[in-house]
């Protein structure tokens, strides 16, 4: 089975996790991961008194941070983790942007995005759709063989984009036995 590298993607406005992770024969491994911080200096706080600009230019560094991640690494697919909650309308709204921003990135690469519904994810993971982010971290960190100190530090933005990786992987798997 030939190697096939994954940038797995969770949006956020503030933060946007991300994640390479690369199979072969079955293996899985970390390349790199990480998280795109656009959040200003009011503690990413929103409100009338935040310049108009503040958030277009926090979208335009979602893209081009990701941008830069696509050309040095690469990967052959794309997945994302869609969308579920927001707090209310202008929340989802800002977060379905910063999605927007990231599937472009993605789409000016030419990569096509597979998305995946959270629950789906953590259930692919971890064998529960309702599993803390502290276990999907965990999981990620053992399926990948991370053991150091310092893979129990990444942000759990990272750990939940390299989850949808890892998810995209096996769900790749999952279609070539069915197709056979």
């Amino acid at each position: 089975m030939a190697a096939i590298t994954v940038i797995g993607i969770d949006p956020g406005s503030q933060r946007t996790g991300w994640g390479v992770v690369r199979e072969v024969s079955g293996v899985l491994s970390l390349v790199e991961c990480g998280v795109v911080r656009t959040a200003n200096g009011r503690g990413g706080q929103e409100g009338p008194g935040a310049p108009a600009g503040d958030f277009s230019r926090r979208l335009a560094r979602i893209y081009h941070e990701l941008a830069a991640i696509l050309g040095r690494h690469r990967p052959d697919q794309a997945a994302m983790e869609q969308v579920f909650t927001a707090k209310n309308a202008a929340s989802a709204l800002k977060l379905g942007q910063a999605r927007g921003a990231a599937v472009a990135a993605c789409a000016a690469a030419g990569l096509d995005v597979a998305d995946y519904a959270p629950t789906l994810v953590k259930k692919s993971l971890v064998g529960t759709g309702r599993a803390e982010k502290e276990q999907v971290a965990f999981m990620v960190r053992r399926l990948l063989n991370v053991r150091t100190e310092a893979s129990a530090k990444w942000p759990l933005d990272a750990s939940d984009a390299l989850a949808v990786a890892i998810c995209h992987l096996g769900m790749r798997r999952f279609a070539a036995l069915r197709g056979r």
